[in-house]
């Protein structure tokens, strides 16, 4: 077996007619093609873009949100002064504060001048 290993070796140098074996130059050939590069640049634009109105729409919400929260803070204070100013406002019309308060001022009532409206 040697011999012929040795034998296909002489028969491959003895061969005048053919070229010297050299690498046939190829260009580095990218796996993607020009088209498929700019697809993909258009999908990555469209993401960033499509983050960026996401993002800025849920800073809008949060801010809107804060104000309908200061709103109702306003709201619920306005209440409940509202609240505290009825009870004052009865308070302060009973009939036995008002009577006090007349006769302070020298009214006096007289039974024959009061005259009693009915509704219907």
């Amino acid at each position: 077996m040697g011999n012929l290993a040795y034998k296909v070796r002489q028969n491959e140098q003895y061969q005048p007619n053919q070229a010297p074996k050299t690498r046939p130059v190829t260009t580095k050939k990218s796996k993607f093609t020009l088209g498929e590069k700019l697809l993909g640049l258009i999908f990555a634009v469209a993401i960033v873009f499509a983050s960026i109105v996401i993002i800025s729409n849920q800073v809008s919400v949060y801010k809107t949100n804060i104000e309908i929260q200061q709103m109702e803070s306003t709201i619920n204070d306005q209440t409940k002064l509202n609240s505290d100013l009825y009870v004052q406002v009865q308070e302060l019309s009973k009939y036995e504060r008002l009577w006090e308060k007349a006769r302070e001022l020298g009214l006096v009532l007289n039974e024959n001048n009061v005259k009693v409206v009915q509704g219907n």
